[in-house]
């Protein structure tokens, strides 16, 4: 019984929160502080690649045009090989951009990330207003 706009704004925040940590990071690491350092144990129904805003994201778009099925499946599985490469790549991306190069570039996505995560609140706003 959920409507599309509920997932909208819940991924909107979700996002929005994520994009914050990336752009604001604490000095104690994204769980708060934790004399043992960070949790090593990730649920397997939250994976760190494909978090609740990701999972959002997906189910909106399905929810939306659920004919294009077989698309968002193949779109997913390009941004799981592209997300791998990277991973695969962090060593030299590591020589190649700096520490420093790649704290600005974490920035910089959660900038875009906050970008999108506030068009994806306007969106599913507008949706329940019925503004669109």
């Amino acid at each position: 019984g959920l409507q599309q706009e509920a997932i909208a704004i819940a991924g909107a925040i979700i996002l929005f929160l994520i994009a914050i940590r990336m752009i604001f990071p604490s000095p104690y690491g994204i769980m708060g502080e934790n004399p043992d350092g960070e949790p090593f144990i990730v649920p397997l129904a939250i994976p760190a690649i494909a978090g609740p805003s990701v999972l959002a994201i997906a189910m909106l778009l399905v929810s939306n045009d659920p004919a294009r099925m077989l698309e968002w499946t193949i779109a997913l599985i390009c941004a799981w090989l592209a997300t791998s490469v990277v991973l695969l790549a962090s060593p030299l991306l590591l020589r190649a951009l700096g520490n420093r190069g790649l704290i600005a570039s974490e920035r910089l996505m959660g900038m875009i990330l906050v970008i999108i995560a506030v068009q994806m609140f306007f969106d599913g706003v507008g949706k329940f207003l019925h503004l669109n």
